[in-house]
């Protein structure tokens, strides 16, 4: 069993930004692929950003250049510093862990 607990959520006006953090607890392997999904009222789930254990790094076109996903390994940590943020980011945020484990997922609002 591998547990995730995010935070970070909350409500911010468009230009601002939001870190959102995800801690793995349990029994963690040594490699893994970490990362963020979001999901709006009425659409579907949409993978935003990942990273490895080695670094490697996957953004979605729309937040290229926006957010940055990074880790701390010996905290089993994963970040996800979201600058510029619209109101189409507004969304649930799930950490997500080799595509197995998700977190209960943390709110966040963009809105003037």
């Amino acid at each position: 069993q591998v547990q995730l607990v995010e935070s970070g959520g909350g409500l911010v006006k468009p230009g601002e930004s939001l870190r959102l953090s995800c801690t793995a607890s349990g029994r963690l392997s040594s490699f893994w692929r970490m990362g963020w999904y979001r999901q709006s009222p009425g659409e579907q789930r949409e993978l935003v950003s990942t990273i490895t254990t080695f670094g490697n790094t996957y953004y979605a076109d729309s937040v290229k250049g926006r957010f940055t996903i990074s880790k701390d390994n010996a905290k089993n940590t994963v970040f996800l510093q979201m600058n510029s943020l619209k109101p189409e980011d507004t969304a649930v945020y799930y950490c997500n862990r080799d595509g197995a484990w998700w977190g209960q997922g943390t709110q966040v609002t963009v809105s003037s």
